[in-house]
C-alpha cells in the first residue's frame, strides 16, 4: 500500500497530529508515540530536516509553514542540520517497547539519530 496511513481521524485532524509529532521530536530529540503514527512522523521530520540541510531562504519559509515553533525551526537550521550535513537520509530511529497497558497499543520512541 502506497501514500499514506488514515490513522483514523480525519484530514485535519491527522495533519495537525503529525505537525505536533514532528514539532515536539524535533524540540525535544526523542518522544513516545504508537508505532504507526512514529512510521508517519518519521516520513516528515526527514523532510524537514532535509530542509534544513538545504539552509536557504525557501527552505526555511516551507519549514516555517509546517513546524508550529519559530525556534523549533531555529534549533532546526543552526543546531540539527549541520549534524546529518554528510548523511544521506536516515536522521531518525524507531525503537519499539512493547504494547500500552491501557489499550495494548504498540509504543515506541522516535529519536534522532
Amino acid at each position: 500500500m502506497r501514500g499514506h496511513r488514515k490513522l483514523g481521524r480525519p484530514t485535519a485532524h491527522r495533519k495537525a497530529m503529525l505537525r505536533n509529532l514532528v514539532t515536539d521530536l524535533l524540540r525535544e530529540g526523542r518522544i513516545t508515540t504508537t508505532v504507526t503514527r512514529a512510521k508517519e512522523a518519521r516520513k516528515q521530520a526527514e523532510k524537514m530536516i532535509t530542509l534544513g540541510k538545504r539552509g536557504d531562504l525557501h527552505a526555511r519559509r516551507q519549514a516555517l509553514a509546517y513546524i508550529y515553533d519559530e525556534d523549533v525551526v531555529t534549533k532546526l537550521f543552526e543546531e540539527i542540520a549541520p549534524n546529518y550535513a554528510e548523511r544521506n537520509g536516515g536522521y531518525t530511529r524507531i525503537l519499539k517497547l512493547g504494547p500500552r497497558r491501557g489499550d495494548c497499543a504498540e509504543m515506541a520512541f522516535l529519536e534522532l539519530v
